[in-house]
């Protein structure tokens, strides 16, 4: 390319990107009033899953309300004994008591069908079933328990999201597969029919809970992987293969940096591609780190894609050495603490204030410019500048604070420009 060709040449390089459109069935998640739309052109879910004992109902119950208060719009429990089973209706009941209307998917694993068949209670309390195929049963009773689950489904109306998970894979299928590569005179890697088994048990068993009465906007499919390169090339050739809605998630992603760069990872190169219609990312606790960490991170990356708006952004800068103080990294916390805080009420409060954009700079350098690019924004002194801090409102210089109150100052002016600006639409 000519270096001299004019500007106007560049519009193909310089076009903002979007995430490009993947069109599948709708599934409609319910419980109650609330309905949560996944697929089908809808906004992309969050998911969270609890780590209590699901036969501890208030216990349950409690974290269920925290991850939904954060953010997640599907919250999963384990159902795993006869005594969780019969503790889900009251948990249910427990949610309805506090208002929290999230729905609740049961977690099926080798028992799931007597389970379900054995506790209708449980069975009509759940709004989601999650199913593993690798996990229903061995020979004969595979197909038989499976479809046990599915017609279970199929009478309370309920969807179901098939889950293989490549740790716990049907062994039965990849054998077939393995000693079916092994008699080509060009033999695929193990890692490529271990791709395939993994897509061909998610996509034969969706088609198999067709056959038995689901439709396909009820079914829900994924294909958890626990690396990042393994979960994009899986996904993107399970995108390929079916149009049912897709659950995203980088299973065991590890704890604290590490899982949550992994997830982020792996989840927006498939969310740039149009891939995915709900979310969970599977961090691992730090000792006494809340549960709704996950959720946060998945908000997060949705946001940060462009995808979803849940809570107003605030940009900060690093600092560096014309950063003489930590009042802008402060203030920033502050701020950010404190607009997270006031989004459960201010929702309905305050429609629209999920999309407000505040900067809190620490020098002159991208200060003004940042700050003018926000809804609100304003300029802390850095190393030798005059002691002034200047607020910027919707792209205009408003006013200039100095002295000991500016951090108090300028939270005060927030809350007033929300109250200005969003109050009125509400």
């Amino acid at each position: 390319m000519n270096a001299r060709e004019p500007l106007e040449s560049l519009d193909d390089f310089i076009a903002p990107a979007r995430p490009l459109q993947r069109r599948s069935h709708q599934a409609v998640v319910r419980w109650g009033a609330n309905e949560v739309t996944i697929g089908g052109g809808a906004p992309v879910r969050v998911q969270s899953m609890t780590n209590t004992d699901t036969v501890e109902v208030i216990e349950t119950a409690i974290q269920v309300k925290e991850l939904a208060i954060a953010g997640s719009e599907l919250v999963r429990i384990t159902v795993n004994t006869p005594e969780a089973a019969a503790a889900v209706p009251h948990i249910r009941e427990q949610l309805d008591r506090m208002g929290i209307d999230v729905p609740l998917v049961g977690d099926f694993h080798y028992n799931g069908h007597r389970l379900l068949t054995e506790f209708p209670a449980c069975a009509e309390a759940l709004s989601k079933y999650r199913i593993n195929p690798g996990n229903v049963g061995k020979g004969d009773k595979k197909d038989r328990q499976f479809a046990q689950m599915v017609e279970v489904a199929a009478k309370h109306a309920k969807p179901v999201r098939i889950g293989v998970n490549w740790g716990s894979l049907d062994q039965e299928l990849l054998a077939q597969m393995m000693d079916d590569n092994a008699k080509l005179a060009e033999p695929h890697e193990p890692q490529q029919i271990m791709y395939r088994a993994i897509i061909t048990s998610a996509v034969e068993s969706a088609r198999r809970a067709e056959e038995i009465g689901l439709a396909p906007g009820q079914i829900i499919l994924s294909c958890k992987m626990s690396g990042v390169q393994d979960l994009v090339s899986v996904y993107r050739a399970l995108a390929r293969r079916c149009d049912y809605p897709l659950h995203l998630g980088l299973t065991e992603a590890g704890m604290g940096t590490k899982g949550t760069v992994a997830s982020t990872a792996a989840l927006a190169l498939l969310l740039q591609d149009g891939i995915g219609d709900t979310i969970r990312v599977s961090l691992t606790p730090q000792p006494g780190e809340a549960r709704t960490q996950e959720v946060v991170v998945a908000l997060e990356i949705l946001q940060s894609l462009g995808l979803r708006s849940f809570n107003p952004s605030v940009t900060a800068c690093p600092g560096c050495g014309r950063t003489t103080s930590t009042t802008f990294q402060e203030l920033a916390k502050q701020i950010d603490d404190f607009l997270r805080a006031q989004m459960p009420v201010w929702k309905s409060k305050y429609p629209g204030v999920e999309t407000m954009k505040v900067a809190v700079m620490g020098c002159i350098v991208n200060g003004p410019g940042e700050s003018k690019h926000a809804d609100i924004g304003i300029s802390l002194p850095g190393n030798g500048e005059a002691p002034a801090a200047p607020v910027f409102i919707d792209g205009e210089k408003a006013l200039t604070l100095r002295g000991e109150g500016i951090a108090q100052e300028f939270h005060r002016i927030v809350e007033d420009y929300i109250e200005k600006r969003f109050g009125q639409a509400a």
